[in-house]
């Protein structure tokens, strides 16, 4: 192990390789990373249909949610659960393969988000 010359902390573990200043654990399992401020949004959930970039299927995209990364991606998983289908959590979206809009706009309204259902007509 070595230590910073500055007396910063330790920068560098044999063991788990670098390590992240601020929360002194090993950079691949950061917390303070992953966990930034919440992203700014007007209050309302915007959830919508997409099928750019991924051969013609259809992904229901959710952004707006007023989250941190570690509630968005429990979130996301609890969203994936209730339309029975895969998907992915990533840059403060959440994406769910297929076309869930109804069920996604109906269960987050469930949960007390306010949801507007964006680009063209839910199907």
């Amino acid at each position: 192990m070595k230590n910073h010359p500055s007396g910063g902390g330790l920068v560098y573990s044999t063991g788990a390789g670098r390590m992240c200043p601020a929360c002194r654990q090993p950079v691949g399992v950061c917390v303070c990373r992953q966990a930034g401020p919440a992203l700014p949004t007007d209050g309302i959930v915007r959830v919508s249909r997409d099928t750019k970039g991924r051969g013609g299927k259809s992904v229901t995209v959710i952004r707006g949610l007023p989250l941190e990364a570690p509630a968005l991606a429990q979130l996301g998983k609890q969203l994936k659960a209730a339309c029975g289908s895969g998907g992915t959590v990533k840059d403060g979206v959440v994406e769910v393969q297929g076309d869930h809009g109804v069920l996604v706009t109906t269960w987050l309204e469930k949960q007390g988000w306010t949801v507007k259902w964006s680009g063209g007509k839910a199907a």
